[in-house]
This record gives structure tokens, C-alpha cells and sequence, in this order.
């Protein structure tokens, strides 16, 4: 028996009709293929759907032997997508109950479908893999369609669109590296204004923006608390930031040259502490959320004392370097213990209050 196997490798037929694959039989899969035509006419799966209904009518004609299915992977991870090729393949075999050696011959709409081969193939023999392939006018409209098509595709955008926006935005990248006044001509200009517009399509920035601006309405309707917190951390980054660079301007100023360590540490002893009471912050306004929503656990509580220890080892790690006087390697060495215990006794006080007081909190 040869069986007509169409592949679906990112559920498109399920996510768009809610279908139940494996679909086995030609009625069944021209049924589903009139209601994915229905959902959505422009995927280039329905085309899989409908050549590997004509092939099984050519074969049926020729007198051959001939069933046809239509499985279907996840959208997502790859692995993931396989193993469940592999598994709704095993429920069509086992629904066929033949006793003649079925052979498969594989219809799929791209490469991307055909890395699954190796997985039918451990099932069953592969007699052949019949790519579609559609045919486009070439006419300017055409052309058109194709470039809106590309330019809404998630799938496309991001191979094709970022790395040309990247490319157009070296050469205004290279004419602001000159910190000192020099002024880009009108092709950089263009250049770069291009550049930003397909690398916000390639990234997708206009739905993230419309995504966060829904769940900043969302938040502020129901109330959340991190929304004034995580602006609190914000400002406080900002400052941090300032400050570090004040530092660094600090250490500096009596002309000696600094390592890239040194650097480093000089930002990071005038920042952390800005940086450790944004963490904290934010921390406490999302331990408040999860309280507030019935989904608290004491271990949330972790994350400022952790804030807390990992932002006192930076810092008595960075004046160590900057050869602070009272930053030696005594103060190095009670810091480090410090942040190490303060970080454990945090770990194991909340867990004790799991183990007694229950795992999860909810408000009064």
C-alpha cells in the first residue's frame, strides 16, 4: 500500500480550523482542507493538502493501492514539532490495520517540512518527497503582494528583513561613531531612516509596543503595584548609570591610565547601589502582585536579600580593585562571607516557612 502522507510540520490545520490530526482518509482530508481554505486561503499548507488529494486520485486511477493522511507537528521547537510527526504518523499506521508493506510518499510545501524525513523514514519506507510548488504571475501587482506578504510574515521578516536593515545601518552607524560634530550627507540620512524601519518590521517592534501598551492599561486597571515600582526602578537605573559614570569621571581625574578592570569596577562601585535598591524595588512590587493575585510563595521573598548580597560582593569587589583605603583584601573576604550568608540564611528561613506555614499565601 502506498500511503499519501501531507505534511503540516507547524500545526497550521489545527491552529487554524482546530481539526484533530492525524486526518486519514480522502474524504476526511478534503473536509479538512475546505475548512483550512476557509480559515485562511493564503497558507501555502492548504496547497500541500490539495496536491496530495490529486496525487491519490492519479494513483487511484493507475490501480494502485493508496491511502492518504495528514499529519501534523507543533509550531515552535523543532524537536518538539518531530517527535510529534513521528507520534500522530504511529496512530495512522496502526488505524490502516494492512497487511501489505506500506510505503509513504511525502508531500510538503518547503525544506522546512523535509528535515521530519528522517523521522518517517524510522517508520516507514519513503518511495518519494513531492515539494509544492506555487506558481506567481510576475506582474507588478504581483510583486507588490509578495513584498506586503513578506513584510507581515513573522516567519520572513525576521531572515530576511533585520539582516538587510543591519546592512543599511552601518553607514550611519560609522558617521555618528564621531563623537565630534561630524554630519552625515543626505544618503546616510536615508539610509539609516530605512534601516530603523525595516529592522522595527524585522523585530516586530509595532506588536510589542501594541502588546505593552495593553498590559500597561491592564495593569493599571486591576491595580498592579509593579507598574509604580518598575517605574521607581527605572528612574533609579537611570541615576545609577549617571552616577557611574560620574565615578569613573572621579577616578580619572588625577590622569592616571586604568585597565579595562579598573574600568569596570569604577562604573560598577558608584552604580551599585542605585542598581541594588532598583532590584529591591522591583522585587517587593512583584512579591506584592503575587500576594495580592493569590499566587505568593515564600521564596519570592528571596529575590531582594539576594538583590541585596549579590550587589554588596560587587561592590566590595570593585573597591578592591580601585585599591580603596579601607577596601582590603580583610574587607574583600568579610563581604564575600557576608553575601554568602546573608543569601543561604534568606534560602533557608523562607523554606522552613513553606514547610510550616504552607507553600502558597493568599490576602485576607
Amino acid at each position: 500500500m502506498l500511503l499519501v502522507l501531507c505534511i503540516d510540520l507547524d500545526d497550521d490545520i489545527g491552529r487554524k480550523t482546530g481539526i484533530q490530526t492525524p486526518v486519514v482518509g480522502r474524504q476526511h482530508v478534503e473536509d479538512a482542507a475546505v475548512e483550512f481554505a476557509t480559515a485562511d486561503p493564503e497558507d501555502s499548507d492548504l496547497n500541500v493538502l490539495f496536491e496530495g488529494l490529486h496525487i491519490y486520485d492519479d494513483l487511484l486511477e493507475e490501480g494502485e493501492t493508496v491511502e492518504i493522511a495528514a499529519i501534523t507537528g507543533l509550531e515552535g521547537s523543532d524537536v518538539a514539532a518531530n517527535r510529534a510527526v513521528g507520534e500522530e504518523l504511529d496512530e495512522v499506521l496502526a488505524r490502516l490495520s494492512t497487511g501489505e508493506d506500506v510505503r509513504a510518499l511525502l508531500v510538503t510545501d518547503g525544506a522546512q517540512d523535509e528535515s521530519v524525513v528522517p523521522v518517517i523514514r524510522s517508520r516507514v519506507k519513503i518511495d518519494g518527497v513531492r515539494r509544492v510548488v506555487v506558481r506567481q504571475a510576475q506582474d507588478l501587482e504581483s510583486m507588490y503582494y509578495t513584498i506586503k506578504q513578506v513584510l507581515n510574515d513573522p516567519e520572513t521578516r525576521g531572515t530576511i528583513l533585520i539582516p538587510l536593515g543591519i546592512i543599511l545601518m552601518i553607514y550611519p552607524l560609522a558617521v555618528l561613531a564621531d563623537l565630534l560634530g561630524m554630519q552625515g550627507d543626505m544618503f546616510g540620512v536615508a539610509s539609516g531612516l530605512v534601516g530603523l524601519y525595516l529592522l522595527s518590521r524585522g523585530f516586530g517592534l509595532e506588536e510589542r509596543l501594541d502588546g505593552a501598551i495593553d498590559q500597561i492599561l491592564t495593569g493599571l486597571y486591576a491595580g498592579r503595584v509593579t507598574l509604580i515600582t518598575y517605574l521607581v526602578a527605572g528612574v533609579l537605573f537611570l541615576i545609577g548609570s549617571a552616577t557611574g559614570y560620574q565615578t569613573l569621571q572621579t577616578v580619572q581625574a588625577d590622569g592616571t591610565p586604568l585597565d579595562i578592570l579598573e574600568v569596570i569596577a569604577a562604573v560598577i562601585s558608584g552604580a551599585i547601589p542605585w542598581f541594588a535598591a532598583a532590584g529591591i524595588t522591583s522585587s517587593l512590587g512583584r512579591v506584592t502582585d503575587e500576594y495580592l493575585s493569590g499566587r505568593f510563595e515564600w521564596r519570592y521573598l528571596n529575590a531582594p536579600f539576594y538583590v541585596l548580597a549579590i550587589a554588596g560582593v560587587l561592590h566590595a569587589v570593585s573597591v578592591y580593585f580601585l585599591g580603596y583605603a579601607y577596601a582590603d583584601l580583610s574587607y574583600l573576604a568579610l563581604m564575600l562571607t557576608a553575601g554568602t550568608l546573608l543569601g543561604l540564611a534568606s534560602t533557608l528561613a523562607f523554606a522552613v516557612a513553606e514547610s510550616r506555614l504552607g507553600k502558597r499565601g493568599k490576602p485576607a
